[in-house]
């Protein structure tokens, strides 16, 4: 069976990016990533990619008139390089409504926060601020509202009370490491899928939060 074949769109260092390229090497996994896409030339998941052999291509937004001819121009890449599912990770442009339309449920994203809370910036700070005891995050098809979609899937993370910012991130991001991977092989393979604003997953078995959500407890001074 042929594998699902995916292109990662960075703007950065790309950690999840990498997660996930480390996952398509298990010869089991239902995914190849067959490219790998930034607005920005400094990104340093493009070294990271391209010293796995992975194509990458930088498309500069800054190089072009607005929004609309930036995603064209993404889109024809997309399409060149034959993609059937494309997963942002840490891709920090606004999408646009066509563009969306175009990639409707081949569009996948990863949010540090377990969704539809805490939707936008500041995901960490906020959590802290409004007193939640579990943080976590979520992978979901995207939609033209921002960090909106059907969710494929969730982690939780303990919140403690000596959390600071940067420590509930650490803890999140071990968590998104995971997460991923395991998000996308259930699309991939078919198993998860949107029906309308909802995702179904076939043999939908509860899912061991332990395996994404280390409890290891972080003081401070």
């Amino acid at each position: 069976m042929a594998k699902c074949r995916i292109v990662i769109l960075i703007s950065g260092r790309g950690s999840n990016m990498e997660a996930l390229i480390e996952a398509c090497t298990r010869s089991d996994f239902p995914a190849e990533i067959v490219g790998v896409i930034s607005n920005r030339k400094d990104a340093g998941g493009l070294i990271y990619a391209a010293d796995r052999k992975i194509p990458v291509e930088v498309l500069d937004h800054r190089a072009f008139e607005n929004r609309e001819d930036f995603e064209a121009s993404l889109t024809s890449l997309l399409e060149n390089m034959k993609v059937d599912l494309v997963c942002l990770a840490g891709f920090m442009r606004l999408l646009t409504d066509s563009f969306v339309s175009r990639w409707l449920d081949k569009l996948i994203n990863i949010h540090p926060s377990l969704l539809p809370s805490f939707k936008g910036l500041d995901t960490h700070a906020r959590a802290l601020a409004s007193g939640v005891r579990i943080a976590g995050c979520s992978v979901h098809f995207v939609r033209a509202d921002m960090d909106s979609g059907p969710i494929i899937a969730q982690a939780a993370v303990p919140v403690f009370t000596n959390d600071t910012q940067e420590s509930l991130a650490a803890r999140v991001l071990a968590a998104e490491h995971k997460l991923y991977p395991h998000a996308l092989e259930l699309v991939a393979s078919g198993q998860a899928r949107a029906v309308g604003e909802r995702v179904i997953i076939d043999n939908d078995d509860p899912v061991d939060t332990q395996l994404f959500a280390p409890a290891t407890r972080s003081y401070t001074t």
